[in-house]
């Protein structure tokens, strides 16, 4: 019998240290404009598992991923890019395959990029092509830095192949015309947001549709009106295990559970309530009348893929780089 308690005692004594090993606090590394969505599926994810805390990190989502790579321990990212995840992958800290291991290709919720325009619109911006008028001055951030602005960029390109049916001579005309009219180029979207808002820079800010409703409804709609364009690019906001840092720490099984819950029901209700649009059938029921109908373009469809984008668009010396120029 003592030789039996003997036992189970040094049994216990090496289980205890693993079971007090294992973490209870996770980091989610996400994208500029998400603190406040974030905050709130974090809340409702921890009422769910107490004991349990998830911490925060905001920035641009390229920002982001490099941090990762140079040693910010994020056990997982929720980021607004796809570009960004594939460049964790290729630095090993994220599973090749990252696409396959949660539904929608790991894309919980989307947007698109729209604009949010002062009170009366009173410069009439109705669509893109109203934006490239000398008269207009665009807010949104600097497309080197931030994955919502690479969006906009894309989709303000989409626009102008379809409108001057692909030459691509006036698609760059036109995009560049954009460019000239924004005054100045923000780190990321919360300093955009910051700038059009409180600074008053600009006619109208182009951001993630979620961004545009929450400023609106933080600020009053009688200062600034949503305008959803005829035509805009899906943005898919895809999310990771950082399989190098979960596995380190041991926090595969919590990762994957805060991941899990944004596709929850409860999860989806949050982010159609922030602006997001979801795939829950029954929260996209629930929220209909207030998400306008919107023609979405794809990437695969009119750039062929975020390969060919990094390669062409993106990549130095690439068509971002010429029509961007030196800022």
């Amino acid at each position: 019998m003592k030789r039996l308690l003997l036992i189970g005692a040094a049994l216990a004594t090496l289980a205890g240290p693993a079971l007090a090993q294992s973490p209870t606090t996770i980091l989610n590394a996400s994208y500029d404009v998400a603190r406040e969505v974030f905050a709130a599926e974090n809340e409702a994810f921890v009422k769910q598992h107490p004991g349990v805390k998830v911490d925060q990190s905001h920035a641009g989502t390229s920002k982001q991923a490099r941090a990762i790579v140079e040693g910010l321990e994020a056990d997982v990212v929720t980021f607004n890019q796809v570009t960004d995840i594939d460049f964790l992958a290729k630095n090993g800290f994220v599973s090749p395959d990252w696409q396959k291991s949660f539904p929608n290709n790991a894309s919980p919720f989307y947007s698109f990029p729209s604009f949010l325009v002062r009170a009366g619109n009173p410069k009439n911006i109705k669509d893109w092509g109203d934006l490239a008028r000398d008269d207009v001055k665009i807010v949104f951030p600097n497309p080197k830095t931030s994955g919502n602005a690479r969006y906009t960029y894309l989709a303000a390109t989409a626009y102008a192949k379809e409108a001057f049916d692909n030459d691509e001579a006036k698609v760059e005309e036109f995009v560049k015309k954009i460019f000239d009219n924004v005054p100045v180029f923000d780190t990321g979207g919360r300093a955009a947001t910051t700038t059009f808002v409180e600074r008053e820079i600009g006619d109208v800010i182009i951001t993630f549709e979620a961004e545009t409703r929450s400023i609106a409804k933080e600020y009053g709609t009688d200062k600034f009106e949503s305008v959803v364009p005829s035509v805009s690019l899906l943005a898919e906001f895809p999310v990771a295990i950082v399989d190098k840092v979960a596995d380190k720490r041991g926090s595969r099984d919590l990762a994957k559970s805060y991941l899990d819950f944004l596709y929850t029901e409860e999860g989806q209700r949050i982010a159609a309530e922030f602006g997001h649009r979801v795939h829950d059938e029954k929260v996209v029921a629930e929220f209909k009348d207030k998400f306008p109908d919107i023609r979405l373009v794809k990437v695969d469809d009119v750039f062929g893929g975020w390969k060919k984008i990094q390669e062409e668009h993106f990549a130095s010396g690439g068509i971002l780089d010429k029509l961007y120029g030196e800022r």
